[in-house]
């Protein structure tokens, strides 16, 4: 081990050395560009100096307004070393209070001697001026074009900003390639599994660069004043009731989605995977549907039915019902059917994944139908529906398109969070509100973890029954069958009103029966089509398999830091989408990562947000298979790449499945950040449609949220024949 470690050390040693003179030469080679052609601008500038000393001030203040990469100013005699000025500098105000302050330093004297010989000369170090801006110096003679005699010098100060944001630039690269170096030697020389350690250490890298550093971005935002560090914004956010108030009702929000659509999800998967009852495909299809659409078109058709001057409304008014639907309880619903599929994708790969032999050991032994739910299937579901509360409930916090149609007089911190950002722009304060609520979604994520942790809940350590255990009795399958339908004949309602609004000239104002919808809004949308299912189509092979590949390391992993990583993957779906977006934007719009305007960093955003839903599916698929197997495999000379391809995978199919088809999904009808990110060469559809929407071009909205709805389900498809069905899982009711 020692031999190792000496090696590892000199081997480092041999990459400082080759790295140091790598990076000398590039920063040597740079100056030595950049001051040629700072050198050249003088020489062109000089060479352009008037004849007439009557025409010099023009010519000075014509330069002032021309330049916008250097100053110049100009003094027609030239002192002998030591000596102050006997005039006042003409030119640039600012850099005539340098010249007259410092005409007697070394440096200057040193200047105005190279210009005394007609040199051009360039001071060894820069000089401050202005508003603390640091400027390189140069000296030039001014030289008479019609007598050729030398009328005195002129100095030009250059910023050196670019200059230091090259370096800023070079220091970070070079320290992340010796950092990526020294990870990749120590794993090819010390790791007994380079493989997972590559995967830990790219798991950290990408969680710091997307994760952390913009969240730092976001922090440290809301702790600046006026460029200055200041507590100001803090104090004005605590010491205020409408804030606070702003933050109860969040979490009031939060709590009461999180519940209800725990328990529909939680009631369709049953159903889907743990009955025989009729229509399944039809409950699986409903169950996804709402996560599909764009996450404002439900809350459209719920004020467009139940609003103020809606259909429903109308109707329940002559009766003489007085309902309305904003507030806490339009909120609630709205959230929880379009929120309850992100439970439902979660819960339906845990309840595919557990052995029915248990089930069936306990109806043999005389325990009832229900007596089996409660005390084997509905416990070993616990971790899928810790899982899919803590998703819907992160989820919920950060929606702002819901709140913003349907608050009423409710405030909640993510709406207070974009108010600020986009209609005061007020970064900081929205920055500080959406760091906020990170308080109460990591307090739930702790908590999760902490009973997860104590308990087991292991279910497949061989190969799976493959075969269900029926538990339920017909009455009960029959009223389970019926909720599920009446929200199903909800849900259709709703979409049936999207559905309708593409035949009509514009709905909630023109009623008439017309096709122009849909040409128009397909010819007007076919490049953002294109554009959003391409990125779409990127992100999603990348998050699912990242999701998987950290689940693995997770559940299966002893590491230094893994609740940090937790923490950190986690950590996306707590923020507001509008404060991510301009995270990116302020974390990757300058050296030395520039991404904003490129494809790359939208791909990022929707890999970085949608990971946690697929690592919680995959953490709660894992926590059911017996290490044991994984262990076989590798006794037997499998690798852990093997291992992942053929065991792990196929077992976690369900999770993994879901995973892809929910960052598919989310990348489709994704808002809130995109938003910010989207550029004139990358467009989303769904920004075309909340602008339509917002416009009152409904018809035009309902014909692509239906297009929308189309391609995911084709996707859906798709994904479903490229990862078949594990035949080791597949179950038949008994």
């Amino acid at each position: 081990m020692n031999k190792r470690i000496i090696n590892f050390l000199l081997m480092m040693l041999f990459i400082v050395l080759v790295g140091g003179w790598i990076y000398t030469s590039v920063r040597d080679e740079f100056m030595k560009q950049s001051g040629a052609s700072q050198r050249r601008t003088v020489e062109t500038v000089t060479a352009g100096y008037p004849a007439e000393p009557e025409d010099i001030d023009g010519w000075l203040k014509r330069l002032a307004e021309e330049a916008n990469v250097y100053r110049v100013a100009f003094i027609d005699e030239i002192p002998m070393p030591g000596e102050k000025l006997s005039k006042t500098p003409k030119g640039d105000s600012e850099l005539s209070k340098l010249i007259e302050s410092s005409a007697s330093d070394s440096e200057f004297s040193k200047g105005f001697d190279n210009a005394a010989y007609e040199e051009i000369y360039r001071s060894s170090h820069n000089w401050t001026v202005g508003a603390n801006e640091e400027q390189a110096l140069f000296f030039a003679p001014a030289i008479n074009s019609r007598t050729h005699d030398i009328d005195g010098a002129l100095i030009f100060s250059f910023s050196t900003e670019s200059e230091q944001g090259f370096m800023r630039m070079m220091n970070t690269l070079f320290v992340a390639a010796f950092i990526l170096f020294a990870v990749v030697i120590w794993q090819l020389m010390l790791s007994r599994d380079p493989i997972v350690g590559f995967a830990l250490a790219a798991l950290f890298l990408m969680t710091l660069t997307f994760v952390a550093y913009p969240l730092f971005e976001a922090l440290r935002l809301s702790f600046l004043e006026n460029g200055k560090f200041s507590l100001s914004i803090w104090k004005t956010i605590l010491n205020s009731e409408g804030y606070m108030s702003a933050l109860w009702g969040s979490l009031k929000l939060g709590c009461w989605t999180a519940t209800f659509s725990t328990i529909v999800g939680f009631l369709f998967a049953f159903v889907v995977s743990r009955t025989n009852a009729p229509c399944k495909k039809l409950i699986s299809t409903m169950g996804v549907l709402p996560v599909i659409s764009p996450p404002f078109s439900l809350t459209l058709s719920i004020i467009l039915l139940f609003g103020n001057n809606g259909l429903f409304t109308r109707w329940l008014r002559v009766i003489g019902l007085d309902f309305s639907i904003y507030g806490l309880p339009g909120l609630v619903i709205v959230q929880t059917m379009g929120m309850f599929p992100i439970a439902f994708l979660t819960l339906s790969g845990v309840l595919q994944a557990i052995d029915s032999t248990y089930e069936e050991a306990s109806l043999n032994l005389s325990a009832g139908r229900f007596k089996t739910f409660s005390s084997i299937t509905f416990p070993l579901a616990i971790p899928g529906l810790l899982s899919a509360w803590l998703l819907v409930f992160t989820t919920s916090l950060a929606d702002f398109a819901n709140p913003l149609l349907l608050a009423g007089d409710l405030r909640v911190l993510s709406l207070e969070s974009y108010i600020e950002v986009t209609g005061m722009n007020r970064l900081g304060h929205g920055a500080a509100l959406s760091i906020l609520l990170l308080l109460p979604t990591l307090t739930a994520f702790l908590a999760q973890r902490f009973w997860v942790a104590k308990r087991s809940y292991v279910t497949v350590t061989g190969k799976p029954s493959g075969r269900i255990t029926e538990l339920t009795t017909p009455i009960v399958r029959r009223i389970l069958v019926t909720i599920i339908f009446i929200i199903v004949f909800f849900l259709i309602m709703l979409y049936g009103t999207i559905f309708a609004g593409c035949f009509v000239k514009n709905w909630g104002i023109d009623y008439t029966f017309s096709l122009e919808n849909i040409t128009e809004a397909i010819t007007r949308s076919t490049d953002a089509l294109f554009d959003t299912v391409t990125l779409a189509a990127i992100a999603t092979p990348i998050a699912g398999i990242t999701a998987m590949i950290a689940a693995l390391l997770i559940v299966r992993r002893k590491f230094h830091g893994k609740r940090l990583l937790e923490m950190l993957l986690m950590t996306p779906f707590a923020l507001p989408g509008t404060l991510l977006g301009i995270s990116y934007i302020l974390a990757f719009n300058h050296a030395p990562i520039i991404l904003v305007g490129t494809a790359a960093i939208i791909i990022i955003n929707y890999v970085i947000r949608e990971l946690p839903v697929g690592i919680e599916g995959g953490i709660a698929s894992l926590r059911q298979i017996d290490p044991s197997i994984e262990e076989a495999a590798t006794d037997l000379g499998a690798d852990q790449a093997t291992v992942f391809r053929t065991i792990v995978l196929p077992l976690v199919r369900p999770a993994f499945l879901s995973s892809l088809s929910y960052t598919f999904v989310r990348s489709m009808t994704a808002v809130s950040a995109v938003i910010f990110l989207i550029s004139a060469k990358w467009y989303h559809i769904t920004v075309l449609i909340y602008n339509f929407s917002e416009n009152l071009r409904f018809g035009l909205a309902s014909v692509l949220s239906t297009v929308l709805i189309i391609i995911v389900f084709g996707a859906f498809g798709i994904m479903r024949l490229i990862v078949r069905e594990n035949a080791n899982l597949m179950k038949n009711v008994t």
